[in-house]
């Protein structure tokens, strides 16, 4: 172990006044948060005020504001018995569904959802309220326009402090300093991620186990290793970590509350990975029998009803935009006729729902003999678990770089959509031997149908450890609505164009 982590000339910071430090400041920043927010409010509908009774309209849209019946030009003091209510059940409901929590961190959609949704319900509460108490005073257009420029100004500010905020954590500036627990599959995982993904806000500072990592098969990420369960304290102190992931395996649980006890001394948050990965599922259902918790495994949403609307969706989808796919089809197949020799699709024997088989259609973005070549190219696979994937694969013809890198070589798999073989989105088809490979657990992924891109393209594509791909995939189907697929297909967008872990 490293001997500086039993060293103790820093100062103790499990003091309680330290520990109060850290609380303090936390509320500090939900409080400031809290009161931005209520100036943007009050900006946004003292705006609404502005366009609806001051400002001076052009045809035909004077017409429009104009038609609506007020008595009476109304002083914007008369709207005070409505914007005060307004500002106060905006801050409860925001609070309520945890826009001013510090962890875990929210994606913009999330806080652009909270604020859309809340936003929409307490203006209709208020506009019920308001018209069975005076039904002819209050034009029903500030309304409108309030509770768009309240999503407008919030979401702005959003959109701009994530943005900000990710540009400094991709150069490192204001990341959350961090301490793993735990060094077994789900502690690495963990490491794995946070080291793959800076945009997250993370900086790992190292990780906790009664014994360090060592990879038998093949060179992974080196973690810096700060001693055993029992050098928590010490770990925190000397490495300044500013949070704890405690990701520890099941048969590891027992130590938790004092772990947990230790994190809370110092004043430092902590968060709990729950392995269910030893369970062979990802997510479950609360059950009680006589106040006993009991869990069982979620079930698979995409059947029945969710099935047909999803592939009802699909097809749409396919001929609404079959113009622009054929002719970038069209234009593809010549430069991959000139680029170099051979067939311009590729077909392969894959595996679908159930464990199915189908023919499944790409561009060709290889030599003509490359899976010839595969058995010269094992020792260099750069993937984990049954997957095989080279970064600079010499198969891979000029422009067939490209098209991985933009995912274009996926097209054809369109055909595949509209054949009831895959759907636009859901997990991507697997290889019969990668299947052979699986572990029980895995074979989960298999109870839906393949998808064109999913949530490991969205999130990180090929960066990802197989592992938690699978979790991904089972997340995805255990978790499905229309909903989600839209939110992948604009996540999608950014990953395909930056190429994030394409190749």
């Amino acid at each position: 172990m490293d001997q500086s982590i039993r060293q103790t000339a820093r100062p103790d910071l499990a003091s309680p006044y330290q520990a109060g430090l850290v609380r303090h400041h936390r509320r500090l920043t939900v409080v400031g948060l809290m009161l931005w927010d209520q100036i943007l409010i009050l900006i946004g509908f003292a705006v609404a005020y502005w366009l609806r009774y001051v400002a001076n309209w052009p045809n035909p849209l004077r017409t429009i504001v104009a038609e609506v019946a007020t008595q009476n030009q109304v002083e914007f003091s008369a709207f005070l018995p409505i914007l005060v209510p307004l500002m106060f059940l905006l801050a409860v409901r925001f609070a309520a569904r945890g826009l001013y929590r510090s962890t875990p961190h929210l994606s913009l959609i999330e806080q652009i959802g909270i604020i859309v949704n809340s936003t929409l319900i307490v203006i209709a509460l208020l506009i019920m309220f308001v018209f069975l108490y005076r039904p002819f005073y209050y034009s029903r257009l500030i309304f409108a326009f309030a509770g768009t420029l309240i999503v407008l100004l919030l979401g702005s500010w959003r959109l701009l402090t994530t943005a900000v905020r990710h540009w400094q954590w991709s150069r490192g500036i204001g990341r959350v300093g961090t301490l793993v627990v735990g060094g077994t599959g789900l502690g690495l995982q963990v490491m794995n991620e946070i080291a793959s993904t800076p945009g997250l806000g993370y900086s790992l500072v190292g990780y906790l186990y009664d014994r360090p990592i060592v990879d038998r098969e093949r060179a992974t990420h080196v973690y810096r290793y700060l001693g055993n369960l029992d050098d928590l304290e010490q770990a925190i102190r000397q490495s300044g970590a500013q949070q704890v992931i405690l990701a520890l395996p099941f048969w590891e649980h027992g130590r938790l509350p004092a772990l947990v006890s230790t994190c809370q001394s110092l004043g430092v948050s902590y968060l709990l990975a729950p392995d269910f990965y030893q369970l062979s599922f990802d997510r479950v259902d609360l059950h009680q029998l006589s106040g006993v918790p009991l869990l069982r495994p979620k079930e698979i949403r995409l059947h029945g009803a969710n099935f047909a609307l999803k592939r009802v969706t699909d097809v749409a989808a396919v001929l609404l935009t079959a113009p622009i796919t054929l002719l970038l089809t069209l234009l593809i197949a010549i430069v991959i006729r000139l680029d170099s020799p051979g067939p311009i699709f590729f077909r392969q024997q894959r595996v679908g729902k159930s464990g199915q088989l189908f023919t499944c259609y790409k561009f060709r973005t290889m030599v003509p003999d490359a899976e010839k070549r595969k058995a010269e190219l094992v020792l260099h696979n750069e993937a984990d678990g049954p997957l095989f994937k080279i970064r600079d694969d010499p198969r891979i013809t000029r422009f067939g770089r490209l098209l991985r890198r933009s995912s274009l070589d996926e097209l054809p798999q369109l055909l595949n959509v509209l054949r009831g073989e895959m759907s636009i989105i859901g997990p991507r088809p697997a290889l019969p031997e990668e299947v052979a490979d699986y572990k029980i657990w895995h074979r989960r992924r298999l109870e839906v149908q393949p998808g064109c891109a999913g949530l490991v393209q969205a999130l990180g594509r090929s960066d990802m450890s197989f592992d938690e791909q699978v979790r991904l995939d089972i997340y995805y189907a255990e978790n499905w609505t229309i909903g989600m697929d839209l939110r992948i297909l604009l996540m999608i967008i950014p990953a395909v164009i930056g190429g994030r872990g394409a190749y």
